[in-house]
């Protein structure tokens, strides 16, 4: 898979696109290997058509539910993408899937925020009371700026302004640069860290065996302490209350950094819990 990996790489692909392509090619050879007992070589139409209804009909994901269209489009877009490298390498001449095969998806113009204020607040504390300053700035950071979470843990000690409340955020999706400004609980978060900070590490959040903290601590602290909260939700949660607070859509995807509006609309729109809470109202 290093080749494939290699080959995304040069295609300017984002290092979460490259796992959960790589991810979900490593579960499609799975498939293949239990149910045809061979070692895969290359794609096959039957084969690719066989795989969609499997996990259409009898893949489960982690709860035990069956697949949404979208996990299951994310699956034959691996494998799509890993179809186009084959061929590239000329171990394959045709393409067999095509966008047909995708699932449509009636795409629901909902919030996908499901956590209020309160919420953050009381994850913060727990954060703040159980673990370290640094946990606690990166949560603050991922709350009130909504940044994602790589695009937080690349953030370097020259970077970032107190004087101006700015961050310039250097690799964020696309390649694209952007600044974002922070507030008063960011900075209280920032300094506070930064006066037991003990490193050399050109990052702002370093850890000692590591010049940057890696993506699977902040994992474990949200699966820790919320069985809700992840460090995208955060990120909604985050335009959510810009929102709420009189932002207007262009600043939000200004601080976001969509390439679009249309993406920053939906946090304008009501959540589904409070579309819930409403229904129980009638």
């Amino acid at each position: 898979m290093l080749e494939f990996k290699n080959y995304l790489l040069e295609n300017n692909k984002s290092n979460n696109t490259i796992e959960n392509y790589i991810r979900n090619i490593e579960s499609f050879k799975k498939w293949y290997y239990e149910t045809t007992a061979g070692e895969f070589k290359k794609l096959y139409r039957p084969n690719v058509l066989d795989y969609k209804g499997y996990l259409r009909n009898i893949k489960k994901n982690r709860k035990g539910q069956p697949l949404k269209a979208e996990s299951i489009n994310a699956n034959l877009s691996a494998l799509a993408k890993y179809n186009e490298f084959l061929v590239y390498k000329g171990i394959q001449k045709e393409i067999v899937i095509n966008d047909k095969d995708f699932l449509k998806v009636q795409h629901q113009r909902i919030n996908p925020c499901t956590i209020d204020k309160s919420d953050v607040e009381n994850f913060r504390q727990k954060i703040l009371e159980n673990e370290s300053k640094r946990d606690y700035a990166i949560i603050t950071v991922l709350a009130y700026t909504g940044l994602r979470i790589s695009e937080c843990l690349n953030i370097k000690m020259n970077d970032f302004d107190f004087n101006s409340k700015e961050i310039i955020i250097r690799d964020g999706k696309g390649d694209k640069q952007r600044i974002v400004y922070f507030n008063e609980k960011i900075e209280n978060a920032i300094k506070e860290y930064l006066k037991e900070r003990k490193s050399n590490s050109e990052y702002l959040f370093c850890s000692r065996q590591s010049d940057k903290v890696c993506r699977s601590r902040i994992n474990q602290l949200f699966s820790k302490y919320s069985n809700v909260m992840h460090p995208h939700l955060l990120r909604h949660f985050a335009f959510t209350n810009m929102a709420s607070n009189g932002f207007s859509i262009s600043e939000i995807a200004m601080l976001g950094g969509h390439s679009s509006t249309k993406t920053t609309e939906i946090y304008i729109n009501p959540s589904q819990k409070e579309i819930k809470e409403k229904l129980n109202l009638l």
